[in-house]
């Protein structure tokens, strides 16, 4: 049987194309060119990495590098090393470049508020294409893996295990070395010089734990310093950090991102401040899962004058009632009296005084009528004082959210189809579930914005492939972005490049 048969690696050929012509018109790696093209990098804070004995390379070649690798799912500046050598697309886009993988982590690493200016950019770009509505936004966090194991981060009370049971095998050892012989003395010298060492090491980590007084429960990482161990789901757990982000509901385009170590509890307020001056107006409205649900975030939506739908958290067994009917919820709160009604219309009213926790203040309200009252087993498990309901110093904007998520329940049900988009396509799709980079949540903050960059880039050009022209549209709306950043020529000169590109036209035809 024949099959079709090569040409012979060592047969001599002669291109009669060009590298240019190789690349498809309507190939992405043209709209990245032109994208990075109309950007005034300079301005956005890119700075040129110098190299010993040579000129630096262009940032803007090595944003591109990025944003196309970012794109085709490779993150490694080893791998993007190797692209510029076998990848016809990457030669096309930096002109046949090589730039070493040194040079092309040090770009990724020294430039994280760069890289979010240009995301800023993306944002641009989608509102010229109006693809981006303002009016019902969806913001959610995720958890991305830190390169930093769980072993390798420590908290105080793993440190006293640790030095605990290092003590217990030091009591141990000392004990054998008393009654050993010759051969076994020097083997167990060896292991409790060893544990010695690890006792100085946990010791000088408590040390640094006891110093930190910024949070209750201080971690230490020491390969990650800035990633933090936080419950990923249920009682899953890893080092890791958070990626706070804001999505439209037209197309699910992001329109910011913040990667923080912390959890979602006092988020909300940053992200609802941010997506206002990004959209420009407060005329949206904003969807949260219960996550968010906090008192003074909902204070500064509403100063904001932002609406908000938060999912409300159930009731902890703690502030449960016997019975789930006489549980807070269905105490009535009236406003001029300043005080709660209970289910059997009974009044509870406040001392007036404000108590203080950690966050916020409340006042309490109870009423002597919970002793002779014929429910009172019912109602509450309190034996002196009866039931006390607290009220906070935000309770009227958690009230308002409440009322709003109960008159809008179709709007809240599209919260998990909006937000989850980018994160589907994301960790799922491309597997970018892991911070790819180390030291510091700056370098945390260029990794997820090159891949928020990449996911913006990549839907708006999906979404422009609607129909045959649009390519050639989204194409041409880049030049035409580019052409603002170019110096305004003479009206001569504008004729004379008018003529001469006339000529050269007649000559093509002729």
């Amino acid at each position: 049987m024949e099959y079709l048969k090569g040409d012979s690696r060592t047969q001599l050929t002669l291109y009669t194309t060009c590298l240019d012509d190789m690349i498809p018109q309507d190939n992405s790696v043209r709209f990245i060119d032109e994208f990075v093209n109309t950007l005034n990098l300079q301005e956005l804070g890119f700075d040129a990495i110098a190299s010993q004995g040579r000129p630096p390379y262009n940032p803007a070649d090595l944003l591109k590098l990025y944003i196309y690798g970012y794109m085709n799912r490779t993150r490694s500046s080893r791998v993007l090393e190797k692209e510029c050598s076998r990848n016809i697309e990457v030669m096309w886009l930096l002109k046949n470049l090589k730039p070493d993988h040194n040079t092309i982590a040090r770009f990724r690493k020294e430039n994280p508020k760069a890289i979010k200016r240009v995301f800023r950019q993306s944002v641009t770009i989608a509102k010229n294409f109006n693809l981006i509505g303002g009016v019902l936004i969806a913001g959610d966090s995720t958890k991305l893996r830190a390169q930093n194991s769980k072993k390798n981060n420590y908290n105080k009370k793993k440190i006293e295990r640790h030095l605990a049971y290092i003590d217990k095998k030091l009591s141990q050892y000392n004990a054998e070395l008393a009654t050993a012989d010759n051969d076994s003395k020097a083997q167990i010298q060896k292991n409790i010089e060893n544990h010695k060492r690890h006792q100085v090491k946990y010791t000088q980590i408590k040390q640094e734990l006891e110093a930190d007084t910024t949070t209750e429960n201080p971690q230490l990482s020491t390969s990650d310093p800035d990633s933090r161990h936080q419950i990923v789901r249920g009682m899953i757990t890893e080092v890791c950090y958070t990626a706070q982000t804001t999505v439209d509901e037209k197309h699910n385009i992001l329109i910011d991102y913040k990667v923080t170590n912390q959890n979602d509890k006092k988020a909300m307020g940053m992200m609802l401040r941010r997506a206002k001056s990004i959209l420009r107006h407060h005329q949206f409205t904003a969807l949260y899962d219960k996550g968010y649900h906090t008192g003074s975030e909902f204070d500064t939506a509403h100063t904001l004058g932002i609406k908000t739908l938060v999912a409300i958290p159930n009731i902890g067994r703690a502030s449960q009632a016997p019975d789930p009917k006489y549980n807070v919820e269905y105490f009535k709160y009236d406003k001029h009296k300043d005080c709660y009604i209970c289910p059997k219309e009974q009044e509870l009213t406040s001392n007036q005084n404000w108590y203080k926790t950690r966050n916020y203040k409340f006042k309490q309200y109870k009423t002597k009528a919970c002793k002779t009252c014929p429910v009172r087993n019912l109602c509450t498990t309190a034996k002196v004082n009866g039931k006390i309901v607290q009220r906070s110093q935000y309770a009227y904007a958690i009230e308002a959210n409440a009322k709003r998520v109960k008159t809008n329940e179709t709007t809240y049900k599209k919260r998990q189809a909006i937000v989850e988009h980018p994160f589907g396509t994301i960790k799922r799709q491309w597997g970018f579930d892991y911070i790819i980079t180390k030291r510091t949540i700056e370098s945390a903050s260029a990794d997820f914005g090159l891949i928020a960059l990449a996911y913006n880039l990549k839907r708006i050009i999906n979404i422009r492939k609607a129909s045959r022209s649009s390519k050639k549209h989204c194409l041409c709306h880049f030049r035409r972005l580019n052409r603002l950043h170019e110096p305004k020529k003479s009206n001569i000169g504008v004729l004379k490049s008018l003529f001469y590109k006339r000529q050269e036209v007649f000559k093509i035809a002729a």
